[in-house]
């Protein structure tokens, strides 16, 4: 595995910037998400990290090596896109074996079968090897494409997006493996997504992107915690973070704008008395609804609360943020 840095990296398509001067380190053995939503520059990271794209400016390393001018073959990254890539014609088997009957990699049969055999245990698909592509359900057929990356081992694992077209139990499911295979592996990932809760739960660190820019890095907990504006607050965390006017409580420091309250930031039983809307039982937590002077609220409250829509709680602060005119937290 290899540490990969982008130093001042600008990328643009036309008139259209689509990365500006991002400087971003990927440590090596790290599990790295790019958070943001869609044209905030991910994949465009990503396809400059394996070669697909030049940089207009500024320099990719990969290893401590200058990889700016190499082609995608010499760079010795493997890239998982959200559609599976598989030869539908082929079985698992010879799918994984594909990529190390390359030209470059020239890799024995006797290595290959290991390999092939090796990756298909750690992604739990060993019984389907003889299988076609066309006979897997899709949970399956991502497994096997990530396999194929998995099988070169490269200096980085790229990932796009892979689980996003996966039904939500199987993307539960995926989620865990991958956070495995890289515990297992000590591989180093990059792996981008919109979805917050992949980023919470596989990331030793996140990086969130705003058009183009790298706005914070850090790990998922210091994000949460300690996010540096409005736009990365409300990036992390479900339900999503509370804005409010700083003045609807009192404490509010000098400068403050707004008032950011994570739901289980909300004190239930003293302060402001707010009216109950809705109530969601999900089963291991319940959500309350609220409204307060006019301004919605989201909180939590016991699973097993007796509140109903119509009733009236109090609630205050604890532990808010503040954000400033601008959007920036104030510390």
């Amino acid at each position: 595995m290899a540490e990969v840095e982008l130093r001042d990296v600008t990328k643009a398509f036309g008139s259209s910037v689509a990365i500006e001067d991002l400087s971003l380190t990927v440590p090596d053995g790290a599990f790295v998400v790019l958070l943001g939503p869609t044209g905030a520059g991910k994949t465009t990271t990503l396809r400059l990290i394996s070669g697909l794209e030049r940089p207009d400016k500024g320099t990719i390393s990969i290893g401590g090596r200058n990889v700016t001018s190499e082609t995608p073959a010499q760079r010795d990254v493997a890239m998982v896109f959200q559609q599976y890539s598989l030869y539908p014609h082929m079985t698992v088997r010879e799918n994984l074996a594909f990529p190390l009957r390359s030209p470059i990699l020239r890799t024995p049969e006797d290595e290959i079968r290991q390999k092939v055999h090796a990756v298909a245990e750690v992604l739990r698909i060993a019984h389907k090897l003889d299988n076609k592509a066309t006979a897997l359900s899709g949970g399956e057929m991502q497994r096997v494409s990530i396999g194929r990356a998995l099988v070169r081992q490269p200096s980085i694992y790229l990932m796009d997006e892979p689980l996003s077209s996966l039904d939500a139990k199987l993307r539960a499911e995926l989620r865990v493996e991958l956070k495995r295979i890289h515990a297992d592996l000590g591989a180093t990932l990059l792996y981008v997504t919109h979805d917050q809760i992949e980023a919470m739960t596989m990331a030793t660190h996140v990086g969130v992107l705003d058009h183009g820019r790298l706005v914070q890095f850090g790990t998922p907990r210091e994000i949460y915690e300690r996010p540096v504006s409005l736009y990365v607050a409300g990036r992390l965390g479900l339900p999503r973070i509370n804005l409010l006017p700083a003045g609807l409580f009192a404490g509010a420091p000098a400068g403050a704008r707004t008032i950011g309250l994570r739901p289980e930031h909300i004190v239930q039983g003293a302060g402001k008395p707010a009216h109950v809307v809705r109530v969601e039982h999900l089963g291991d937590q319940t959500r309350l609804h609220l409204t307060l002077e006019g301004h919605d609220i989201v909180t939590l409250t016991d699973v097993h609360t007796d509140l109903e829509p119509g009733d009236t709680v109090a609630v205050e602060p604890r532990n808010p943020l503040y954000f400033d005119a601008s959007g920036a937290c104030i510390a």
